[in-house]
């Protein structure tokens, strides 16, 4: 086995707002060969997320690994309503980052052994 970084394996990494309250994720991949990989290394669960971010699993409010878009969606309740006095980051955008550097293990093919 080897390990690559989530940012070498996805198109599209993100966070945005999702109202007043929430803050969502988006993982998107291009090739169902790297979601299904992803999907299959358990590197991105609700546990994962929860413990990468440092909050508890019930701030989770939603997670999804949605198939027909080859994506991995989750969403978290903000600690304080966007916008409010002491909340740094009112659109959400700037959440995403600690995802790039996750290490997906992947299984080696023959001809790289």
């Amino acid at each position: 086995m080897k390990t690559v970084k989530l940012v070498d394996l996805a198109k599209t990494i993100r966070s945005k707002n999702a109202g007043t309250d929430k803050i969502t994720f988006d993982i998107i991949f291009r090739e169902k060969d790297n979601y299904e990989m992803v999907k299959a290394s358990k590197a991105i669960t609700i546990e994962t997320m929860a413990k990468l971010y440092g909050i508890p699993i019930e701030r989770i409010c939603d997670f999804v690994e949605y198939d027909p878009a080859n994506a991995i969606k989750f969403t978290i309740y903000r600690s304080r309503p966007s916008g409010s006095p002491g909340e740094g980051d009112i659109f959400g955008c700037q959440q995403y980052p600690p995802l790039l550097d996750i290490e997906i293990s992947i299984p080696e093919k023959e001809e790289e052994k």
